[in-house]
């Protein structure tokens, strides 16, 4: 017997040597699992099984082992767990780490049966082993009970359908329903998934149990929050059913601390469940059921448990100083009690149920005669400094004088008001006496309509229609309104873009409403649309009938004008509202266009034009301030507004004229050449021009019109080696006459020279 003990404990000694080697170095799993099966089978002893079920838990829960091998290894363990599984003595650690394993080994298993339907015999014994420990969950202790919770999690894990997150690389993904082929051999996707939502029944029911256990609640709670953030198609179910459960209502019987423990235990199991689940999702569709759950579990604690813990209710006698022997034996300094005069006889105010001091004059005072920021200084101090005592004396008797007038009201009421004779009148029905004579209608209508008082001949009331507005008049709140939204525009900023991502805006795409977001850029379309579609059809004709020098400008003007100094206060950060502005126009000019020549029969149809007149004076606005730093949301204006004219190119090209910012002209024009077609014409006339008359431009310029005209710049460089033959001739004509000039001039210089020296000798 002390053999067999002494080699029990050499094994053990060598096993944890073999678990020490695995966790140093995870490459050894394979080769320790296999070599310790045969040791920790069915027929080894209690305690070599309870080491092997433990370390098998610990090698297929490791994250150091990675999933490959873990998967091949998988199938050599299913035997050696079925075989523990059934043996007829259950030791309770043993099962509890076999249980975790196959929870482990179910989903492993799973894959492998897709990948590898031929292999029967591991599927077979997956599902004998899960057959066992559905059949036996009930009967199971409670540490194996819980660890059943986990498997069954895992199992309806698998069984559902999840989310493909790549489908070009199935192993990547998640180990569900998904994965598996519609024909497959072995796996029958109908029963797998009736199979999954009978298990998910049956974990939920213990939320509708009437006693339910504290442990195997909070373990079922702790299992969920995997199957409701992973898997879509059963988290509403999962919620709804935890939703209906209040820990509080499954108590039976009497209350002991054991059970208030219990059930706190519960309650911050389930709000904690809920509180991650909105963290994690905001705009989860049952995210405001699920906070009045949690407020719902807050409030139904068991507050009558509380009180029964104490050791005596509070004191029942009055603490407010109302108890004057009391505070006499205790040596303690009696308040002094108030005076509160009786009321007067007969119908009592509010004014003197309230008033407890009898100065007249004081009684009398008007308050409102002071003005409120006064009193606001005066009662806040003296707020601050009342007597409790006196207060609560105060309080006291007006309460006796409420209660004393409702007793008496209640004994004798006040006698019911007299009956409207107007109102409850009903003349008696007497017949027309036949032999009095009839009057005659005249006399009868004048004495109607003397005997009618005046409210029978009022109609019914209509409020007068307001006078009706000036042109000036609406015109300047027209402008008054346009101010006050660009007032809003310098405290209105545009979302962030995270913020937008996550905005319907951004979903809906061309779908979207307009100046839906109520941000800068919604207010920005609202005004340019106030602008340009407002007013379309209208401008025409009031040209026509008005002279332009007399005729005021309209609201759409204003709106222009008050654009334009927006956009120019910072052109590089309001760039967009400009282009937002300018396409707004030209779709409008172009609609009008359209719009007059299919219905107007006018011989020349005029429509006003508004999008080349601001378009040029939006570039003389803010063309001197630019420089070349500003290159990009220059050439992102050029690029995005919707038609670039004649007039624009050259305003473009009245850049060269400054050396440096010629490099950002001839940029500008380069980009709109490539990238426009449609004006690429006179964008290369533009460059054409820059290139003739800035010489500056000419080595940037020249290499771009080389590409895009190369005959006209091989013209150019003809005609400016014919310029330049010319004047290099009149260079040399004019050299050799200065050499001229200056050997004739020499003989003087050398007479002057001698002149000067003789002058000096003498």
């Amino acid at each position: 017997m002390a053999q067999s003990a002494d080699h029990l404990v050499d094994q053990i000694a060598q096993l944890n040597a073999a678990r020490n080697l695995v966790l140093g170095d995870a490459a050894f799993y394979p080769q320790i699992v296999n070599g310790v099966l045969p040791i920790i089978g069915a027929r080894a002893r209690v305690e070599l099984r309870r080491w092997g079920a433990e370390f098998l838990a610990e090698t297929f829960s490791s994250p150091a082992f990675s999933a490959g091998p873990k998967q091949q290894l998988a199938t050599n363990v299913l035997q050696t767990l079925r075989d523990i599984l059934e043996l007829p003595e259950q030791d309770t650690v043993a099962l509890k780490y076999i249980v975790q394993t196959a929870a482990s080994l179910y989903p492993l298993i799973f894959r492998h049966i897709i990948n590898n339907p031929g292999d029967t015999t591991a599927w077979e014994n997956m599902t004998a082993i899960k057959q066992v420990i559905l059949r036996q969950w009930d009967s199971f202790p409670y540490p194996v009970r819980i660890c059943c919770i986990k498997f069954v999690q895992r199992v309806v894990q698998v069984q559902t359908h999840g989310l493909i997150a790549d489908p070009r690389r199935p192993d990547q993904n998640e180990t569900s329903l998904a994965i598996v082929p519609r024909n497959h051999a072995v796996l029958a996707l109908p029963n797998l998934e009736a199979e999954a939502s009978g298990l998910l029944d049956r974990l939920l029911s213990v939320f509708q149990e009437e006693s339910s256990d504290p442990l195997l609640v909070n373990a079922t709670l702790n299992s969920l929050s995997v199957l409701i953030r992973s898997r879509q198609s059963i988290s509403n179910k999962i919620i709804n059913a935890v939703m209906n459960f209040i820990p509080a209502k499954q108590v039976r019987g009497p209350i002991t601390p054991t059970t208030r423990v219990a059930v706190k235990s519960m309650e911050r199991t389930a709000r904690s469940l809920m509180i991650n689940i909105m963290k994690r999702n905001p705009s989860h569709p049952l995210a405001g059921k699920m906070q009045q759950y949690v407020d719902r579990v807050m409030q139904s604690r068991l507050e009558p448990s509380d009180d029964l813990s104490r050791k005596r209710g509070l004191p029942s006698e009055p603490t407010d100083g109302l108890d004057s022997s009391k505070r006499a034996r205790l040596d303690a300094e009696t308040p002094p009690l108030i005076k509160v005069p009786p009321l007067p006889p007969g119908p009592i105010s509010f004014a003197q149920l309230y008033t407890l001091t009898e100065d007249t004059g004081l009684s009398n005072f008007d308050v409102k005669q002071l003005p409120a920021d006064l009193l606001v200084k005066i009662v806040v101090p003296v707020l601050a400094r009342v007597d409790q005592s006196a207060l609560n004396q105060a309080v006291d008797a007006i309460r006796m004088r409420y209660q004393t007038l409702k007793k008496q009201q209640a004994a004798h009421p006040p006698p019911p008001p007299a009956e409207d004779e107007d109102d409850d009148y009903e003349p008696e029905y007497q017949p027309m006496d036949v032999s009095e004579p009839i009057a005659a209608p005249a006399a009868m209508d004048a004495e109607m309509a003397d005997g009618e008082p005046d409210l029978v001949s009022l109609g019914p009331f209509v409020l007068p229609q307001p006078p009706p507005l000036k042109e000036d008049e609406a015109a300047e709140i027209g402008r008054g309104a346009v101010g006050r939204v660009f007032g809003m525009l310098a405290t209105s900023e545009v979302a962030p873009a995270s913020a937008k991502g996550k905005g319907q805006q951004q979903h809906l795409g061309f779908a979207r409403l307009a100046g839906s977001t109520f941000d800068r850029d919604a207010w920005v379309t609202v005004l340019t649309r106030l602008a340009t579609r407002a007013p379309a059809g209208l401008e025409a004709d009031g040209k026509k009938s008005a002279d332009d020098a007399s005729r005021k400008p309209a609201i759409a003007d204003s709106i222009r004008e008050t654009l334009y100094r927006y956009i120019l206060e910072d052109f590089r950060g309001r760039v967009n509202v400009g282009i937002m502005w300018l396409n707004e126009e030209w779709y409008n000019d172009r609609v009008q266009m359209k719009f007059v020549a299919t219905h107007v029969e006018d011989e020349e149809p005029s429509v006003p034009l508004h999008y080349d007149h601001w378009a040029l004076k939006l570039l003389d606005g803010f063309l001197p301030y630019l420089d070349s730093r500003d290159m990009k949301i220059f050439i992102r204006f050029l690029s995005e507004i919707p038609e670039v004219t004649i007039p624009i190119t050259k305003r473009v090209a009245s850049l060269a004229k400054d050396p440096e910012r010629v490099n950002l002209c001839v940029q500008s024009l380069l980009y709109l050449i490539m990238f426009r077609p449609p004006a690429r014409e006179i964008c290369l006339n533009a460059l054409e021009d820059v290139y003739q008359t800035y010489e500056e431009s000419r080595p940037s310029a020249g290499k771009i019109l080389a590409r895009w005209r190369p005959q006209k710049t091989e013209e150019q460089q003809q005609q400016q080696q014919q310029q330049q033959q010319p004047a290099l001739a009149n260079r040399t004509v004019t050299a050799n006459g200065a050499q001229e000039g200056a050997s004739s001039e020499a003989p003087d210089a050398q007479s002057t020279d001698a002149a000067a020296s003789t002058a000096a000798a003498s």
